[in-house]
């Protein structure tokens, strides 16, 4: 067994990182199936989490991202309010080269087998057609389309939602909520990203961005002349006088190279897991940026998918996705009242109403 195997292992059983109830390694070898459904918490409720499709170096690394991502789930629904639980899949894979009617039909097979502890959804390499496909083998199945009684796409309000982030971030630091003239960099103008630009742009921020795909960052300078794109991410950081930085791709965008380098006075961004390790919010408080904790601010999405379960309406959950600005303002006030890290102010409030949640179960 590899030292990777034992650090997953470690995670999942030993570290605060861990605690996951269940993980389920799913192969379907006629069509090329592999993932890993990962269910953290279901203390609140059933597991929700979306399905990232993607081309993981390792198996090794699948697992470690979908016990990381579940667990980040678990913090999401609960600052939310929804009564959900936190769970996450990976398929392991590029989707431009192996994703198939057949592999995603394998795959509801085994999210239908969990009888209902895990609801899925989209994320990273899975869109609303490939929901509709596995909603044809599992009911649990979330973000469909709305020909298939589903919400649709789930991007807008997340993308909403981290704006509200945003303007929280802007009260908070500048006693304004207004991004008119502040210097915000994106990094990943996909699905979410390109939204955000909208929203910044309508109210006349200077943005900057940048994406590993060219069609895309293509997508938007041609839409918006005023809208300057960037080589990577490691020149947006450094952009002189930024004000917002957004990362918007994957995980792990704040590290121990670039905190040390990042010229912002904020992160809010939509990606997911952005501390790349513990201790990370700290060295961002140490130089004074404020960081509004991903998994408050990009709970968009998710508040979305969890309404299609009862009944999708777009305007109820527009409103209960705007909320994040007042949820995201009391997070920094009470880090600044305990003198701790919004990160840690945040986490504090979800694990409580986990613990809650399961102490009325009798867990």
């Amino acid at each position: 067994m590899t030292d990777v195997t034992d650090g997953v292992l470690h995670t999942l059983f030993h570290s605060d990182q861990g605690g996951h109830e269940q993980v389920v390694l799913c192969q379907d070898r006629a069509s090329g199936l592999k993932a890993v459904i990962a269910i953290h918490s279901t203390a609140l409720g059933p597991a929700l989490g979306g399905t990232r499709f993607y081309p993981y170096a390792t198996e090794e690394e699948a697992v470690a991202d979908a016990l990381n991502l579940a667990r980040g789930m678990s913090y999401k629904n609960a600052m939310a309010g929804l009564d959900h639980g936190g769970g996450k899949a990976v398929i392991i894979g590029d989707p431009e080269k192996i994703k198939s009617e057949q592999l995603l039909l394998a795959y509801g097979r085994f999210v239908a087998s969990l009888g209902g502890r895990y609801v899925t959804a989209c994320d990273v390499g899975t869109y609303v057609a490939d929901m509709d496909v596995v909603a044809r083998e599992c009911r649990w199945t979330t973000g469909r389309s709305p020909e298939n009684g589903g919400a649709g796409d789930s991007s807008v309000l997340t993308a909403f939602g981290v704006y509200q982030g945003m303007r929280a971030s802007a009260q908070h630091l500048w006693g304004d909520p207004t991004l008119r003239a502040k210097r915000v960099g994106i990094a990943g103008v996909g699905k979410v990203g390109h939204h955000l630009v909208e929203h910044l742009v309508a109210e006349g921020a200077e943005v900057f961005v940048t994406d590993v795909r060219e069609e895309a960052v293509r997508r938007i300078t041609e839409r918006h002349r005023n809208v300057l794109a960037v080589k990577d991410t490691d020149e947006l950081i450094r952009i002189d006088g930024l004000d917002v930085y957004a990362p918007c791709a994957l995980g792990g965008a704040l590290n121990d190279d670039t905190v040390p380098v990042l010229t912002a006075k904020v992160v809010c961004g939509a990606a997911n897991n952005q501390l790349a390790h513990p201790g990370v919010e700290k060295d961002l408080a140490d130089r004074g940026i404020l960081y509004a904790p991903d998994y408050v601010v990009n709970a968009g999405g998710v508040i979305q998918v969890a309404d299609e379960l009862h009944g999708f309406d777009f305007e109820r959950c527009k409103a209960k996705a705007a909320m994040i600005y007042d949820t995201t303002l009391a997070i920094f006030a009470g880090a600044k009242t305990d003198g701790i890290p919004p990160a840690a102010a945040a986490d504090r409030i979800a694990e409580q109403r986990m613990a809650e949640a399961a102490a009325a179960r009798g867990w």
